[in-house]
């Protein structure tokens, strides 16, 4: 069963938390774990556990569930992708936080309440303010699981992704589990939101139609598994690519965009007749947008999904 961890970031520790959010990683100073059970409770985590970073919250020193009504500057969801690890390498500037874990950003939410995080997360997060910094971990996922669900939807044309009936039953199958698709959901329809700025009507990048917004994907162009933070959300490594076909096609590298800014069809299209042929109703077409900030972006594409 997956574990869910609480720490608490204060005002600050800001720029360690954008380092550590750019880096992949979390750390302690060795005296903050020596205290109780906090080494011990890290180096339970296991890769796909999570890790909730709160930063900027109320007063710490209040009375159990004094969090119930606060608001949370920044809650964010990352999930465990390396256990805990001790490593000297420099990595922030004021101090060496030698014991670590790796994270993968899920989601960063803004003016998060008490009320949206639940009792439960709410009160490990006033915990870890008192213990500085330490991790308070709890088995399963059913808190992190309820705060996704209060989440207010982002984009009315995506759907987003149900989580089971039972959110313990979430396992340890990585970007598979409904939990993080749901916050994966979430991260790119903030992205499309911001790539359609408002229009009802979208043109395709790749076959250059013109069409109702609910056609329209914001598809990255660079795996967003294979990105690292700052690639995933730049909107250089966004492109608004159909319903239609065109989405699949990219995304599965039966056309590229050549270093001249047109599609062309890959050769592992010619394996199956019918992509073969809608691949080829593409091929010259310039690219919608295509600039000097996307081309690392497809060439990136075409080094690691076509070959």
């Amino acid at each position: 069963m997956p574990k869910t961890a609480y720490i608490y970031v204060p005002a600050p520790s800001k720029k360690n938390l954008e380092i550590g959010l750019d880096r992949g990683l979390w750390g302690w100073k060795s005296p903050t774990l020596d205290r109780a059970t906090g080494r011990v409770d890290v180096q339970s985590l296991e890769a796909g556990d999570y890790l909730v970073l709160a930063h900027i919250g109320p007063q710490a020193r209040v009375p159990a569930g004094g969090w119930a009504n606060a608001t949370l500057k920044r809650v964010i969801v990352t999930q465990i992708t390396q256990p805990y690890f001790q490593d000297t390498a420099q990595v922030w500037p004021d101090d060496t936080y030698p014991e670590r874990v790796g994270i993968d950003l899920l989601a960063d939410e803004a003016n998060v309440t008490g009320q949206t995080l639940g009792d439960q997360a709410a009160e490990a997060l006033r915990l870890s303010a008192n213990k500085q910094g330490s991790a308070l971990v709890h088995p399963g996922t059913a808190a992190l699981a309820q705060f996704v669900t209060e989440l207010p939807t982002e984009d009315e044309d995506e759907q987003q992704p149900q989580l089971p009936n039972e959110p313990e039953a979430v396992t340890h199958t990585g970007a598979d589990s409904a939990l993080v698709e749901v916050l994966v959901r979430r991260e790119q329809s903030k992205l499309r939101k911001k790539m359609l700025n408002g229009a009802d009507t979208f043109t395709c990048a790749l076959c250059g139609r013109h069409l109702p917004v609910r056609f329209i994907r914001a598809a990255h162009i660079k795996r967003r598994s294979q990105a690292t933070r700052e690639e995933r959300l730049q909107l250089a490594n966004i492109m608004p690519a159909c319903l239609l076909g065109c989405d699949e096609l990219f995304e599965h590298g039966y056309i590229h965009v050549t270093d001249t800014g047109h599609v062309a069809v890959s050769g592992k299209a010619g394996d199956h007749p019918a992509l073969k042929e809608a691949a080829d109703q593409l091929a010259g077409n310039p690219v919608g947008g295509y600039s000097e900030h996307r081309a690392p972006y497809f060439a990136w594409h075409r080094s690691n999904i076509v070959q």
